[in-house]
């Protein structure tokens, strides 16, 4: 599928970097193209949360992008995509992208989302969650964006960490339009013995 438009995977600095890997890692099981930029932020929690340098991320994605490079396809509008996800987006680059700041190309590709009117989702992974933030998520969601907050699925009973993750990156890709198996929904689970 590699004529198919691409997945923006943008990750940004904040907690979560465990959801942003799955998401690839479930992306390229879905054998869907990715377009991915790691921001600075990103990189430092990438190292602290995964023991990952970004670089281990680039087998993930079909086009792999520094954030400082404007130029990119993916900051235009004429670029097709099938959408995007900011995973883990930090209250930094909510915030930027809510009032319109494009000086990086995350928040570029983002605001080309939201413009486009393409799917386009921030999973902030903040608590609790400060009046700022709130407003900015709100703004974000006023604009078309989906708020996927990083709250795990107590009903699914979740027996590990990955387990939480897997559900994470599953709504992720159910936003997106992805088929995937990584948590067995509502009806799926209460029939569970």
């Amino acid at each position: 599928m590699p004529n198919d438009p691409t997945v923006v995977v943008g990750v940004s600095g904040a907690s979560g970097a465990p959801i942003a890997l799955r998401v690839l890692e479930a992306l390229r099981a879905a054998q869907q193209p990715v377009s991915l930029v790691v921001s600075n932020g990103a990189k430092a929690v990438l190292r602290e949360e995964c023991g990952l340098e970004a670089e281990a991320l680039r087998p993930f994605a079909t086009e792999y992008f520094e954030d400082g490079d404007l130029g990119a396809g993916i900051a235009s509008g004429s670029h097709p995509t099938r959408g995007m996800v900011v995973v883990p987006c930090s209250s930094n680059t909510a915030a930027k992208i809510a009032l319109g700041l494009g000086d990086s190309l995350l928040t570029r590709a983002a605001h080309v989302h939201l413009k486009e009117h393409r799917p386009f989702l921030v999973v902030p992974r903040e608590t609790p969650l400060p009046t700022l933030l709130l407003r900015h998520l709100t703004t974000l969601s006023e604009l078309g964006a989906i708020v996927l907050v990083a709250s795990p699925a107590y009903y699914l009973r979740p027996q590990t960490i990955g387990d939480v993750t897997d559900y994470l990156a599953g709504k992720v890709l159910d936003h997106l339009g992805i088929a995937h198996r990584l948590y067995r929904g509502w009806k799926v689970a209460s029939e569970a013995p």
